[in-house]
């Protein structure tokens, strides 16, 4: 009798493993339910070529049977075993008994599913068991074009978006994939976020980690419930039309027990050069990229997280920690070149890029503070390969100039528009992510200066900078609401203060925000085109105001006027000029959210303003606006005739 949905391991599927070119090692590694000579059980196969011996232990037999592994008939760096009587949700783990002479107990690298921290064993758990409903959504995705699409993206952590409620004031417990699926779709789609971003998907042993020390490369965690849970999230989204991106973490692994380091008694996963085998400042293991078995094993990973649960899109963590030798390290070991770029580190992304965008309708966004060129540029002439970047430079500078008094700005007034410069270098996103507001950095609103009125105005002004200036969007949960307290992963969002008339305003603004950014296709179809922007005045920085036009590359068709004020004052009649002549209707104000705030400062409706031919910021025409304290406007252009 043959064996059924057995996962052998041809010579064929050797070669590509060892190539590094195995972009479905998963469906052969790890464990696998099937059937031996007519007796149901469990398929495990394990890489791990310089053990002495590997076994299986399992709850099925309370850990007190080790079935020892035989070495695979192709490849003898792999270990197999068929397991009767094991079967969908049983727990297990190898037993390695390493080249060095310690004995291991080991998680399953390739494990599609994890127990609830702190226990560590994997768990069997099929492939097939899901019945998806999202083809509609993935029949219209096509990351071409991607580009001149609007990305609003809502990061989110779900364990602390919102707890579930245990009783005495107690909500520290999780919710459930499904749970969160059918509120968070509500609520992204309510505000009118295109893409949710999750971080702490792949499993985790240490909730202080935030899911970026990874013990379970193709495990969702546990605390939010089962793969096919998972799955059902995913789903969920995509039924609501909103994408989902996954951030992933393939440039080091924590040094756990029970995890990756040390797998088979050696250096396996981990690079054996002592100068590159860590990141100290992390304490964390860097992979080796330039082992080809550790490059199927992480581009593996990814086509599963894309194939086997839907994801639309890969953010890659710590890219510049993986490109510089240097990263973090007092001793570094030179390039064959002398220089500082880990050269394969750059190939092995390179490959993983080429090979998601090229095979798959998925796409590839960098977390990256580097200076190198290129992270969006294409392979094929030395790129590395990303469809998009987090803008970290825009970050920074904004935030630098968010902070400072009002006072003070007109001497920072180019660090706030410094920005443009260098916009179009890269495909980028422009974040405001979990780093910013964590670890005495302060929360986005408290880390504007002035009174809690002024904190919030001058923060929805920051936003409308933001979801106008060229790039994507993204946005850490509850800064859309102005949370107060610094994020902690251990706490739901304070979603009282969504109540609070003040920060009520801002969530409504930033809803407002979102709605004009996805109306006006000249705010996302900017991917490397200086021409899309043009400064009004950018040297305003007496009176702390910038002015700028967005608009597309041949004309000012659909094209839109942006002023922001980043001042407390109050400026009658605040002169701006523009290029042509027409009727300009006011699109948008940070005031339209309160009470009676749609008119200008004298308390009256705003009508469309009309261009006066008189020269003004260097344009043959000018409109005048009073502007209130820390008031953003935006302008809808005449339409062509």
């Amino acid at each position: 009798m043959a064996d059924e949905n057995r996962p052998v391991l041809s010579d064929f599927d050797s070669f590509l493993f060892h190539q590094g070119t195995d972009y479905s090692a998963y469906k052969k590694l790890g464990a696998h339910p099937g059937n031996a000579e007519g007796v149901d059980g469990t398929w495990f196969n394990v890489w791990a070529p310089n053990a002495k011996q590997v076994y299986v232990v399992t709850a099925a037999t309370r850990w007190e049977n080790m079935i020892p592994m035989h070495r695979a008939e192709f490849d003898p760096t792999v270990w197999e075993v068929f397991v009767a009587n094991v079967h969908d949700g049983d727990a297990y783990r190898y037993v390695v008994d390493g080249a060095d002479g310690i004995r291991r107990y080991k998680s399953d690298p390739f494990g599609f599913r994890s127990e609830l921290r702190p226990d560590s064993a994997s768990i069997v758990s099929r492939l097939d068991t899901y019945t998806w409903h999202d083809a509609d959504f993935l029949a219209k995705q096509d990351n071409t074009k991607v580009l001149n699409q609007p990305i609003a993206i809502y990061e989110v952590h779900l364990g602390s978006w919102k707890k579930n409620f245990r009783g005495d004031w107690d909500f520290s417990g999780f919710m459930n994939y499904r749970e969160l699926a059918d509120e968070l779709s509500e609520y992204v789609n309510w505000m009118g976020f295109t893409h949710v971003e999750l971080i702490g998907i792949c499993e985790h042993p240490f909730d202080g980690s935030w899911g970026y020390q990874v013990t379970g490369f193709y495990s969702p965690t546990s605390r939010y419930g089962t793969p096919d849970d998972f799955r059902y999230f995913v789903d969920k989204m995509h039924q609501s039309g909103i994408a989902v991106i996954l951030d992933w973490v393939p440039a080091h692994f924590p040094k756990d027990p029970f995890g990756l380091e040390s797998f088979d008694g050696t250096p396996l996963f981990e690079s054996g050069d002592p100068l590159r085998a860590e990141y100290p400042q992390w304490g964390t293991k860097a992979f080796d990229h330039g082992k080809p078995e550790v490059r199927s094993f992480l581009i593996s990973s990814a086509f599963y997280w894309v194939r086997e649960f839907h994801i639309d899109a890969l953010r890659v963590d710590a890219v510049a920690a993986m490109l510089y030798a240097s990263f973090g390290r007092a001793e570094w070991r030179p390039n064959m070149y002398g220089g500082d770029i880990n050269l394969e580190s750059k190939a092995f992304l390179q490959q993983a890029n080429y090979a998601i965008c090229g095979q798959t309708n998925a796409y590839m966004i960098a977390e990256d503070s580097s200076e190198l060129q290129g992270i969006t540029g294409d392979v094929r002439w030395d790129g590395i390969g990303f469809t998009f970047k987090w803008n970290m430079g825009w970050m920074n500078d904004s935030l630098r100039y968010l902070e400072v008094d009002p006072i003070f700005r007109k001497w920072h007034h180019n660090t706030l528009t410094h920005t443009a410069d260098y916009a179009f270098n890269e495909n980028f996103i422009l974040v405001l992510s979990h780093d910013e507001v964590v670890h005495l950095k302060h929360s986005m609103v408290e880390k504007a200066p002035g009174d809690k009125p002024a904190r919030l105005g001058g923060l929805k002004s920051f936003y409308t900078y933001q979801f106008t200036h060229p790039g994507k969007k993204l946005l850490f949960m509850g800064q859309e609401f102005a949370q107060e307290r610094e994020w902690s992963e251990a706490r739901s969002l304070d979603w009282g203060l969504a109540s609070d008339f003040g920060h009520r305003d801002v969530l409504q603004c930033v809803r407002n925000l979102l709605e004009i950014y996805r109306k006006y296709p000249c705010l996302y179809t900017d991917a490397k085109d200086p021409s899309t922007f043009q400064w009004v005045n950018r040297g305003d920085a007496d009176r702390n105001l910038v002015s700028f036009i967005r608009r597309n590359p041949w004309n000012y068709d659909g094209a839109v006027l942006v002023v922001c004020s980043f001042s407390p004052s109050t400026y009658i009649d605040y002169a701006v000029g523009v290029p042509e002549p027409g009727l300009y209707k006011r699109a948008f104000s940070t005031f339209d959210s309160l009470p009676g705030g749609g008119g200008s400062a004298d308390g009256n409706e705003v009508p469309p303003l009309s261009a006066t031919e008189a020269e003004c910021d260097g344009y043959p025409y000018r409109l005048t606006y009073s502007l209130r304290p820390f008031e953003a406007v935006i302008f809808e252009f005449p339409h062509a005739e």
